[in-house]
């Protein structure tokens, strides 16, 4: 009669290997070094190649491989190389979180063209070419994470359509290529909705901005990247082997407030 494996068992990732994109900085950095802690080698993707190599000694501190690949995820090329270089280097891609993004805060009425699609062309288009090439490399099933935001689902003072059009249009190809992929190809693909977390992107908000939102937040705080990591780390592993198509809302409490 067989033991039960313990139930942390299945929080480990031991044997897979990681793709992280946007990983030279922030949550994409947490991400890398989250996957590492739990087991994963893990390949960098982001255009910063030369910030990836701090990210990179991170994850080796941990013990585990790690590959830096200078990547722009607007170019479907790029992407389809990223995949290639860890299946090169580790011979197999059994997880993605897709975090490249950028954001912009431009009212509607003065925003360019150019300046709209850069931010679709790189947070909702990038993650569907990234998804694409490693999808077709997860010979073995696998998992897909989008980084989405709250901003798909709620506001925020902001005006931030073009931001909010990426991250609302991810949950949906979240949803569609779980049900393509999901059953026949048994890749499960969810999507991550953070609130306010330590980041670039929150370093660049006007003064106040967040201590004004934070009393949206239950939690009356700001979150800490290493909880946001956590959830990817739990979606990325066996744990969450019956989870595929969702959006998982990680805010403190901001969007039921």
């Amino acid at each position: 009669m067989s033991v039960p494996s313990p139930i942390l068992d299945a929080f480990g990732l031991h044997g897979r290997v990681a793709i992280v994109t946007g990983a030279s900085s922030g949550l994409g950095v947490a991400f890398a070094q989250a996957l590492a802690e739990a087991g994963a080698d893990v390949v960098l993707g982001a255009r910063r190649v030369d910030r990836l190599e701090q990210t990179k000694a991170l994850v080796e501190a941990t013990g585990r491989r790690a590959l830096a690949v200078a990547t722009d995820v607007a170019d479907p090329d790029s992407c389809r190389a990223l995949v290639a270089a860890a299946v090169e280097a580790f011979g197999r891609v059994d997880v993605l979180v897709n975090n490249a993004g950028i954001g912009t805060a431009v009212p509607a009425l003065k925003e360019t063209p150019e300046q709209f699609r850069s931010v679709i062309d790189v947070n909702l288009n990038g993650a569907y070419w990234t998804a694409q090439a490693a999808a077709a490399a997860m010979t073995d099933g696998g998992s897909i994470i989008n980084i989405s935001s709250v901003l798909g689902i709620t506001t925020a003072g902001l005006p931030q359509a073009a931001y909010a059009a990426s991250k609302a249009g991810l949950d949906g190809l979240t949803r569609d290529l779980a049900q393509q992929w999901t059953g026949r190809r048994g890749i499960r693909v969810n999507s991550v909705a953070p609130g306010f977390f330590a980041s670039e992107m929150t370093e660049q908000y006007a003064d106040g901005y967040l201590a004004k939102q934070q009393e949206r937040i239950l939690a009356g705080r700001t979150g800490d990247p290493r909880e946001l990591a956590a959830t990817v780390v739990f979606l990325a592993g066996p744990g969450a082997g019956y989870i595929t198509g969702q959006t998982i809302v990680v805010d403190g409490g901001l969007t039921i407030a």
